[in-house]
């Protein structure tokens, strides 16, 4: 992963502001430098209260008193978090900063330690990263640039998470550098305060004693198995290791002497903005020369990247990924998805996604929760109250059927509530689907008319 520390697979340790003291862990990376933030310098990102909102909803029951319905929204606004996958394509094609948010979101969610239950303390995707107490860690140095690429984002839409915000940065610049579709899902929980970061040291190191044991320590706490370790371990396709971050590398070859982007520093591979499996090509040739004249060569070659060809369990799947990308492909889209939930909450706890006809589910479906409370008031489910509208009375949402036909699938519940006052004057039925568009179809049976009695009255 370029920029990424090249101490690693997940290029990142991350450091804690452990909770309780007694659990800070010592960094043992090899790359452990000092970060371009501390505690007191770098990078201040306000913590914002939870996604989770609050909606006040009024109807009148029978006797007139008022009934108050609180609707909870999803942690992440599905349509934002669109919106927001836009911007980020948008600043990869002019920053070529593909490698360092793949970065970004691994080492926020690849704290996670699969021994501990109590979230946060099991560490995972939930937005720490954001915090200097994490972000000051030898593992992330550098990644203060990731962050002050994607806050204006954060700003301007507020109703996703960092959580959410660094997974989608990562996937996103995966797939627009050529690789596979991720299957994500969102709606994750942001930790609040630097308190609640992970302890350092979590994340692999470059130049363990024994790379392929190192790995495994790392990547089985995680609850990973062989196939995720090689598959991730394909991101190193992109992007390029700095001696001044990580401790590895050069500090610029003939392929990133001129950039794209900062120039500088040594890639894996020669086109090291394009996803596909050239890693794994490069390290089946590169492992076969002797240790000692690999630091000559201009392609970065680590010590768990050479493992992957050494290692009996490791080399079948390298091997396998080397000979057909189409695997690669699928097998990497699957690990970066499970790494990307590692430790994470959702809100709703399955999550939704964003690339199907569900994206905005979630709300609806924490809508439907309570409906049997609406029963005695569904005349007035879809108004809000009168403080929602500057003191001004209830107003039903405007009518449009366009909105409500969905041809032969059947109606969610809090559908159902939602409409069924509106549309008995009009004759509709939310009991069953609607079978056509009931407005479009007035207005041809008008316009018939019209012309029926034009032709009359000639």
């Amino acid at each position: 992963m370029a920029e990424r520390l090249a101490a690693s697979l997940l290029p990142a340790a991350s450091p804690s502001a452990p909770s309780p003291p007694a659990r800070r862990v010592t960094a043992a990376a090899a790359a452990s430098f000092p970060s371009s933030c501390s505690p007191r310098a770098g990078l201040r990102l306000r913590p914002l209260p939870s996604s989770r909102l609050s909606q006040k909803v009024a109807g009148r029951g029978r006797a007139g008193a008022a009934l108050r319905v609180v609707r909870c929204m999803a942690a992440s606004d599905a349509a934002q978090l669109k919106s927001a996958r836009e911007d980020i394509r948008d600043i990869l094609k002019t920053t070529y900063c593909h490698p360092i948010l793949v970065r970004l979101g691994w080492h926020d969610s690849g704290t996670y330690d699969n021994n501990i239950e109590e979230w946060p303390q099991r560490g995972g995707a939930d937005g720490s990263l954001r915090f200097d107490a994490e972000l000051s860690h030898g593992a992330n140095a550098g990644l203060i640039n990731a962050l002050k690429l994607i806050q204006p984002i954060k700003d301007k839409y507020p109703g996703i998470t960092y959580a959410d915000l660094f997974q989608l940065a990562s996937a996103t610049a995966i797939e627009e550098a050529g690789g596979p579709k991720i299957p994500m899902k969102y709606g994750r929980v942001d930790v609040t305060e630097p308190e609640q970061c992970p302890p350092e040291g979590r994340l692999p190191d470059a130049g363990p004693r024994d790379p392929a044991e190192h790995l495994r320590e790392v990547f089985y706490r995680m609850g990973l198995d062989d196939k995720e370790i090689v598959a991730l371990s394909g991101a190193h396709t992109l992007g390029r290791a700095r001696p001044d971050r990580s401790g590895w590398g050069k500090p610029e070859t003939k392929y990133t002497k001129d950039g794209p982007g900062e120039p500088g520093g040594q890639s894996w591979t020669v086109e090291w903005l394009k996803f596909d499996n050239s890693y794994f090509k490069d390290m089946k040739f590169l492992s076969q020369i002797p240790w000692e004249e690999r630091k000559d060569q201009d392609l970065l070659v680590l010590p768990t990247d050479a493992a992957l060809f050494e290692d009996p369990s490791f080399k079948v799947y390298a091997e396998k990924y080397a000979e057909d990308q189409e695997v690669f492909f699928k097998d990497y889209a699957e690990a970066h998805a499970k790494l990307s939930n590692l430790g994470a909450k959702f809100d709703p706890p399955e999550g939704f996604s964003l690339d199907d006809n569900t994206g905005a589910a979630p709300a609806d479906e924490k809508k439907e929760e309570a409906a049997p409370i609406l029963e005695p008031v569904a005349a007035a489910v879809a108004t809000s109250t009168a403080d929602d509208n500057n003191g001004a009375a209830p107003q039903p949402e405007p009518f449009v059927a366009a909105k409500y036909s969905y041809g032969k699938r059947e109606l969610s519940e809090s559908m159902k509530q939602k409409i069924r006052a509106e549309y008995e004057g009009f004759g509709g039925s939310p009991d069953k689907p609607l079978q056509s568009n009931y407005f479009l179809n007035i207005m041809i049976l008008i316009a018939g008319l019209a012309f029926l009695t034009s032709l009359i009255g000639n």
